[in-house]
């Protein structure tokens, strides 16, 4: 018996250790899959694709990593797709971009690792209480959300005489919920009554333009969130507004229907997400133990063309350290 058991132990480690050569052997390859899921196709979650491929190929060299890039299109149906096919695909790691894109990749594997962008807040998206800045398990990424309080102070500066403020986002982006809730505080904080601060909230694009129009007719400012749906329709939302003013959470939204906002880079947070894929990859560092990382500056922007359109004295936006989109 002792001889039969010996043969099995012995049997068992060699399998071991076979598996074990063979993972070694792929990373010693340097040869690496990324699979990208992004949920739209809108300015700053491109921009934040970029710069993920770009650092990640900057650091990894372009012969040794090969990307798998997928849109879903606006769905969320259509990003468990898409993870389901890169688990199947055995890649070495993902990158989600968006929150519904995170939701379904960390639904979708706890093995691979995943790294979300263009997430506002970790501890919304993925149902945690009392977030502390690290998920754990096989997910991380970086964050976009940009200062609340200093959002909703651009808006009563700007609009001072302002009584009136409807907060337009879409109901099923739990992000965004979670910005008007913070933005809604921040506003009463400052002046604003809380009866004078009413929710527009769109279910999709398709109803996009009955809301932003009801809160045009409603408001003397709009604020719009960094929301994925409202950035992907922003020229709609321009197209109904008229002539109230729209402060928006993301450049992006602001090129199509806002005169201002304060914001961060998507191009360099997708930068800083590939460079923790690479350390990633490489065995640098391991995903459960980095914490999520934040855009370190933000910058005032103005949209000139809705500046005209409104009569927006673009020469104080200036001074008072605005730049225009594009510049």
């Amino acid at each position: 018996m002792k001889k039969i058991l010996s043969l099995v132990l012995a049997a068992v480690m060699l399998v071991s250790a076979f598996t074990l050569v063979s993972c070694d052997t792929t990373k010693d390859d340097g040869k690496y899959t990324v699979g990208i899921v992004q949920l739209v196709q809108h300015v700053a979650l491109d921009a934040a694709t970029q710069g993920f491929m770009d650092a990640l190929v900057e650091e990894l060299g372009a012969e040794n990593v090969t990307f798998l890039n997928e849109n879903a299109s606006g769905e969320a149906n259509v990003c468990t797709t898409i993870v389901t096919n890169f688990v199947s695909k055995k890649v070495d790691l993902i990158m989600a971009n968006a929150t519904a894109a995170l939701q379904a990749a960390a639904n979708g594997t706890s093995t691979i690792p995943v790294l979300g962008t263009s997430i506002t807040e970790y501890g919304v998206a993925l149902g945690i209480e009392n977030f502390n800045g690290l998920v754990g398990g096989n997910v991380s990424g970086t964050s976009d959300l940009a200062p609340l309080d200093q959002q909703a102070k651009m808006l009563v500066d700007l609009y001072p005489e302002a009584e009136k403020v409807a907060l337009l986002y879409c109901k099923a982006e739990p992000n965004s919920k979670y910005q008007v809730e913070e933005i809604r505080r921040q506003l009463v904080a400052l002046r604003l009554s809380d009866a004078n601060i009413k929710d527009y909230a769109f279910t999709d694009s398709n109803d996009v333009s009955t809301q932003a129009s009801a809160a045009a007719k409603y408001a003397d400012v709009i604020y719009i969130p960094t929301d994925n749906t409202a950035a992907a329709c922003a020229e709609t939302i321009g197209g109904v507004i008229g002539n109230t003013p729209v402060i928006a959470g993301e450049e992006g939204i602001c090129s199509g229907c806002g005169v201002a906002t304060l914001c961060i880079s998507y191009y360099d947070l997708g930068v800083a997400t590939g460079k923790m894929a690479a350390k990633i990859l490489k065995g640098e560092e391991k995903i459960e133990n980095m914490k999520i990382e934040y855009a370190a500056t933000f910058t005032k922007k103005y949209n000139a063309k809705r500046c005209e359109e409104l009569g927006v004295d673009v020469e104080a936006l200036k001074a008072a350290g605005y730049v225009a989109i594009g510049e």
